[in-house]
């Protein structure tokens, strides 16, 4: 079960390195908010940015070799594709952990399981955002990417 738990994290963490790969170049500045809300590249830094937040308050530990990405600076999807599997594995080191102990992690009382429904939950919200964010400012991400990030047995 503890492979499977982590392998979850894993599937989810792919769905959004294709939905990276798929947005534009032009995609990553788009924005729908008319008072400087995030752009895509500003929502996807949100995403690795809050995975090291928990990292830094709840396993220290695993916050070696990790760098939060800069809201001020250029985003690339280069930059977004390599801190975003470096945070990934650094989280799955936090699941593991928490499985490997009882199911217990700091910061989340009701522990590991919910904890890991939250951090999918929240990374899905945003991933809905970004997509419709594309859709609405002209480049959409193709229906055969937007099929294929549901197809979680095969991800």
């Amino acid at each position: 079960m503890k492979d499977k738990i982590i392998e979850t994290w894993h599937i989810n963490n792919r769905v959004n390195l294709i939905l990276i790969d798929a947005t534009s170049i032009e995609g990553l500045d788009c924005t729908l908010s008319k008072r400087g809300g995030r752009s895509v590249a500003l929502q996807f830094a949100h995403l690795h940015n809050i995975r090291l937040w928990r990292l830094k308050r709840d396993a220290k530990e695993f916050m070696r070799g990790q760098t939060e990405i800069n809201r001020d600076g250029k985003i690339s999807k280069a930059l977004l594709l390599m801190r975003f599997k470096e945070s990934a594995e650094a989280f799955g080191g936090f699941i593991e952990k928490g499985i490997n102990n009882n199911g217990k992690v700091k910061g989340f009382r009701r522990g590991v399981v919910p904890m890991l429904g939250y951090m999918i939950s929240h990374e899905a919200h945003h991933r809905g955002s970004i997509v419709l964010t594309l859709k609405q400012c002209g480049y959409p991400i193709p229906k055969e990417i937007r099929d294929n990030i549901w197809a979680w047995n095969q991800i």
